[in-house]
């Protein structure tokens, strides 16, 4: 019992406090929080609401998952079906990048569309209401009723096969998860900041999801 008080006590710090102190005494004291900038939601400089988005969104990401159990689905059929590559790139960031932090990561086979226990993030590929500009998105489906920021279904749509590289899909992974992009990241850091890990833009194919991110994630969840 003291152990885990211990830990929520430093993950509250951690999401609080000052990053100074958390770095200057780390490793004598063993407080594990290491981030060079706090860029999940909600952050000083991304504050909005989670909402209900339109299909594929409106560029606007202000969700984070609603719990540590993370379950996803990748469509086998129809438009949006995800072919073999592409598969492969999200099941080795969901392995490689975010099996390894306090998230529980699990693929759901029967994935659930509606009620209080959906499939937490639905993978896409197609370009349907993506922009000239942009090679995927993030959007929430059902926000959680009572919450300023949580999502209990979030959808992953990315541009055609081919596009799904290991980096795209820890950056998108990492919105619906709730990180956010260095401008909106408190203190702010340039969107090209290599410390954001796969959260820079652009992101490099085979970018995976870095220190900074997974202390993010672990402090909330």
């Amino acid at each position: 019992m003291q152990i885990a008080t211990e830990r929520r006590n430093r993950r509250r710090a951690a999401r609080w406090g000052t990053f100074a102190v958390a770095v200057t005494i780390g490793i004598g004291a063993g407080v594990a929080w290491a981030a060079v900038t706090d860029n999940i939601h909600p952050t000083a400089n991304n504050t909005g609401t989670c909402h209900n988005d339109p299909d594929g969104g409106d560029g606007q990401i202000s969700c984070r998952t609603d719990n540590a159990a993370v379950s996803y689905y990748m469509d086998s059929g129809g438009e949006y079906e995800l072919e073999s590559p592409d598969r492969t790139a999200v099941q080795s960031t969901m392995s490689n990048d975010y099996g390894p932090t306090d998230l529980t990561i699990s693929y759901d086979s029967s994935p659930v569309f509606s009620g209080d226990a959906e499939t937490d993030i639905v993978y896409q590929e197609g370009s349907t209401n993506l922009s000239d500009s942009s090679d995927g998105v993030t959007w929430c489906n059902d926000a959680v009723d009572g919450s300023s920021y949580g999502c209990d279904q979030q959808y992953i749509r990315i541009r055609g096969a081919g596009y799904y590289s290991r980096g795209l899909s820890c950056h998108e992974t990492g919105h619906a998860i709730g990180l956010v992009h260095g401008q909106q990241a408190s203190p702010r850091l340039t969107n090209t900041n290599t410390a954001l890990g796969c959260m820079v833009t652009p992101v490099g194919d085979g970018v995976g999801l870095g220190a900074n991110n997974r202390d993010n994630i672990n402090s909330v969840f």
